[in-house]
């Protein structure tokens, strides 16, 4: 048993497999958030959900598939949406955060409350055939806003969503934010603090990792009490 507390936001395309990824590696504690229910068109690509699960929330419907899977374990359902009344608090009860939303602006949410928290999270993104994926230590990596800004104006979110994903690129972003989060908890060396690695499936599969660096005047800064690269992180 591998002793930490993960946080999943988003029970959907990525946070699925990062879920299974950490239930078969038998880590103690995973929590997942998700307001939504299971509906039959999630079935062909959320693997840990089935006929009988449509109706349920999904985050109890993931729980009990992590808990059969590592029966040491324990999984902490939270049936919600995760939003600024919230986020802070529930961040901070875990060791590490896999933001797995759809949702541009969530992204931006999960990036703040983790840095006011000080705890480390695994950002990942997916369109049509690509993905991303960013680890973020606060106080000694870039964070979100130190690359983005922002979220997109409401007219690029609308493109995106009818963009659509595809599953396997889903699946991989979702892996490879779990070995994160499996790397933070054991002590190691993430292999993406610093860097956001690009995945493009459109023709013979490519990886690039672009290395970033934290930038003064980003807009955490106004809403933590330590800039990007400030002070040493907590581990």
């Amino acid at each position: 048993m591998i002793d930490g507390r993960v946080l999943i936001v988003g029970a959907g395309g990525l946070g699925v497999p990062a879920a299974l990824s950490l239930a078969r590696m038998g880590l103690g504690t995973v929590g997942l958030i998700d307001p939504d229910p299971v509906e039959l068109s999630n079935l062909h690509r959320q693997v840990i959900y089935g006929i009988s699960d449509i109706g349920t929330p999904k985050a109890e419907a993931a729980a009990r598939k992590i808990i059969e899977l590592n029966p040491g374990g324990v999984a902490e359902p939270i049936v919600a949406a995760i939003d600024e009344s919230n986020a802070r608090e529930i961040v901070a009860r875990y060791d590490f955060v896999i933001d797995a939303t759809d949702d541009p602006t969530a992204k931006f949410l999960i990036n703040d409350a983790c840095v006011r928290a000080g705890r480390a999270f695994v950002y990942g993104g997916v369109l049509g055939m690509g993905g991303q994926a960013m680890t973020v230590i606060p106080g000694r990596t870039a964070c979100l806003r130190c690359v983005f800004e922002g979220p997109p104006e409401l007219g690029e979110i609308a493109s995106c969503r009818e963009a659509g994903i595809i599953g396997p690129v889903a699946a991989l972003i979702g892996l490879l934010q779990a070995d994160e989060a499996r790397r933070f908890v054991l002590g190691l060396e993430s292999g993406l603090a610093g860097g956001i690695l690009t995945y493009d499936a459109t023709g013979a599969p490519r990886v690039r990792v672009t290395r970033v660096s934290p930038r003064r005047g980003c807009a955490c800064e106004s809403r933590a009490s330590i800039g990007c690269g400030d002070a040493p992180a907590r581990n």
